[in-house]
């Protein structure tokens, strides 16, 4: 597979965090290492784009929608029915790459330009998750930054990802970065915590927001 070190832990205790604030959740979720919180709607998915499928079916009536899972950005252009042999008269082969569609960019997409007899689209608050590097060009939080004006949804969750961070750990420390443009928000300690510290957010922001025109 071409993916990451991702375990699926702070989504599935997100989902958590969100059934004991009184949330309905349904978990869409692919490789996880930790089993899903009991009770609720679960599916599971093997590939993007059958998670981008099934977001957009489940987005359809949701109030929030929380994009945590860290999707591969690329994909191999051609997948084979059988093995690939190797074969000392052939030449290695060589992969080539083409890129994941941007489910969280398509689910804003949709909601900002729902009829308006789509009430609950219209109004709907989506959360994206950003696992992002920093390099000679900019910071952590520059690109966040720029991600976020890019994606358009309401809050984004930053992770500094690199060796022995955030993937498969039982702690993270994230900033949360508000589209409205309010103060970078710090959240550290297990990921139980930063999962409450970041529902606690979607909560406020539920409730304190004024909705979309």
């Amino acid at each position: 597979v071409l993916g990451n070190r991702s375990a699926g832990k702070e989504g599935v205790w997100l989902a958590g965090a969100a059934r004991k604030a009184g949330a309905t959740v349904r978990l869409v979720a692919a490789h996880m290492d930790v089993p899903a919180p009991a009770g609720g709607d679960g599916l599971t998915v093997e590939t993007a784009l059958e998670l981008r499928e099934a977001m957009l079916a489940a987005a359809v009536d949701s109030d929030v929608v929380i994009m945590a899972a860290a999707v591969a950005d690329f994909r191999p252009a051609e997948i084979s029915g059988t093995k690939i042999k190797k074969r000392d008269d052939t030449a290695d082969p060589v992969i080539s790459l083409v890129r994941n569609p941007d489910i969280l960019q398509e689910l804003v997409e949709l909601r900002d330009h729902a009829p308006e007899r789509q009430a609950i689209r219209r109004s709907q608050l989506i959360v994206g998750f950003a696992a992002e590097t920093g390099d000679g060009q900019g910071d952590v939080l520059s690109y966040a930054e720029a991600k976020l004006r890019r994606k358009g949804c309401d809050l984004l969750v930053v992770n500094h990802v690199g060796a022995d961070k955030v993937f498969g750990q039982d702690s993270n420390s994230v900033v949360i970065l508000a589209r409205s443009g309010a103060e970078p928000q710090l959240a550290a300690g297990s990921k139980t915590e930063v999962s409450v510290a970041v529902i606690t957010r979607v909560g406020y922001e539920l409730n304190h927001v004024s909705p979309r025109a």
